[in-house]
């Protein structure tokens, strides 16, 4: 009977070995061999970059009179000079071009405005020692000579009635103004003038009206505009004579300030705003951007600028980046991550690469060279998972700088319909579900051999009891 059990349990035992299911590691990180972190690298990252330049040290910067400024490369969005370029000043008449961005986003250059009584009122506020084009009270005048007399002429009657025109009050069109600020990305601004009134609570920052300048010249004809030296208003039914009106920007109005890189801009001044310029360069397919408050003097802001845009052409360098670039490493992180799949249920369903296509940094550095790398040293694979996002790091080295520039993004989904015969194949919850069968079969044969065993230990004792039967009977 003993050796019985023995060979009972030993059958047991061996049946629970065979159905067992082996485990595997439900995670799967892709190699990084090929292209290692370096652990003295100084990363930047896209937050990091806007204002990364500044803290270099870079030699013969040049000397700006103005109280603040601003030198913004707008491919790149960096800031490549600057000083209390975020702290809010009055921008004086550089208002207007938020004005005259917006007319030109909302308006046709031959809608004809008729000036109405509110607007007449509104104008009659503006204080004699502000620009006037001398509108009138029922005079029909176009949105084209509305714009080209307070870009050029900074007409400061002509800017109210746009705002006007587009609003009905100059309140509401101060909220359109403020609300097309904070779309383009300006944190520290907030108009209360159509054109650029000397209050409070009409302010500004260096940074923040280059990035209202970079918007005008970028998306609409502004840099036409304002690049124009000399304008004609024709007579109207309220002004029997021609309006002859001559550029007052001094880039284009002179021999001494003239700019070959000049792209258009805006001149200001108030008794508390000082003198106030913004300007926009292009050299080379590099658009730059420089805002000048509270200069030296209606001169000086002038060479300031042209100052910066030197300097900013010559000290930096934008380099343009193309996905291409990264193109091989990248197919050999996809032939990682596919070998990597191929022993299990998952695959690449999408993959895409987001990258920012301009980096500013000096001049110096990039003629050095540079090489491009994708950083796998986190990209792991979980493949326990229905569904994962992997985004990977894709840079650009310098000797002693990097820069995060894209993420090459990677998703990954389980393959429908698929049914897995290789116990090796099986994820953590398939491996489960296959356990939990196997020990209830497991359970139903041990009780059908605990009952076989019964039922024959039951008979042995009956046969047994039948032969002492047996034997007293023959006796």
């Amino acid at each position: 009977m003993t050796s019985t059990r023995l060979k009972i349990s030993s059958f047991i035992f061996a049946l629970l070995l065979a159905l067992t299911p082996l485990y595997a590691f439900a995670g799967a990180r892709v190699s990084a061999d090929t292209y290692p972190e370096d652990p003295n690298d100084d990363i930047v990252t896209p937050s990091e970059r806007k204002t990364d330049l500044l803290n270099e040290l870079i030699p013969d910067v040049p000397s700006v009179s103005a109280s603040s400024y601003v030198l913004f490369d707008a491919n790149s969005g960096s800031i490549l000079l600057g000083k209390d370029y975020d702290v809010q000043k009055e921008p004086a008449s550089m208002t207007k071009v938020m004005t005259v961005l917006l007319a030109l986003e909302r308006l046709e250059m031959t809608d004809m405005v008729t000036i109405s009584h509110d607007m007449a009122v509104a104008m009659d506020e503006i204080t004699t020692d502000y620009v006037k084009l001398g509108l009138q009270e029922g005079e029909e005048i176009s949105v084209k000579d509305l714009i080209y007399a307070a870009v050029l002429k900074s007409a400061n009657d002509a800017s109210l009635v746009l705002g006007m025109y587009m609003s009905g009050t100059e309140e509401a069109f101060c909220e359109l103004m403020n609300a097309k600020a904070s779309e383009i990305g300006c944190l520290n601004t907030h108009f209360s003038s159509a054109y650029g009134l000397s209050t409070p609570d009409n302010v500004t920052t260096p940074y923040d009206m280059a990035l209202i300048l970079n918007e005008a010249v970028t998306n609409t004809n502004y840099s036409e505009i304002a690049k124009t030296l000399n304008y004609t208003i024709n007579a109207t039914n309220k002004y029997s004579s021609v309006r002859d009106i001559t550029n007052g920007n001094r880039f284009v109005n002179t021999t001494q300030f003239s700019y070959e890189y000049y792209l258009g801009g805006k001149t200001g001044f108030t008794n508390t705003a000082g003198y106030t310029l913004c300007a926009a360069a292009k050299k080379n397919n590099r658009l730059l951007i420089g805002c000048v408050f509270n200069a030296a003097s209606a001169d000086v802001r002038y060479s300031d600028l042209i100052s910066l845009f030197e300097f900013g052409y010559s000290t930096f360098a934008t380099v343009e980046i193309t996905e291409s670039e990264f193109t091989p490493l990248i197919d050999e992180a996809h032939a990682q991550m596919e070998d990597l799949l191929s022993d299990t249920n998952l695959y690449i369903s999408e993959q895409r690469v987001v990258i920012d296509h301009y980096i500013t940094t000096t001049s110096s550095r990039a003629q050095l060279g540079s090489t491009n790398r994708i950083d796998l040293s986190n990209a792991l694979i979980d493949t326990s998972a229905e569904q994962q996002v992997l985004e990977i790091p894709l840079c650009k080295v310098y000797s002693d700088k990097t820069y995060l520039i894209g993420t090459f993004v990677v998703e990954i989904d389980k393959k429908a319909g698929v049914v897995e015969i290789n116990p090796e194949k099986k994820t953590n919850l398939t491996s489960v579900r296959s356990i939990l069968i196997t020990f209830a079969v497991l359970s139903g044969l041990i009780l059908l051999l605990v009952i076989v065993l019964l039922i024959f230990r039951a008979r042995i004792i009956k046969r047994r009891r039948d032969e002492v039967t047996k034997r007293a009977n023959m006796l």
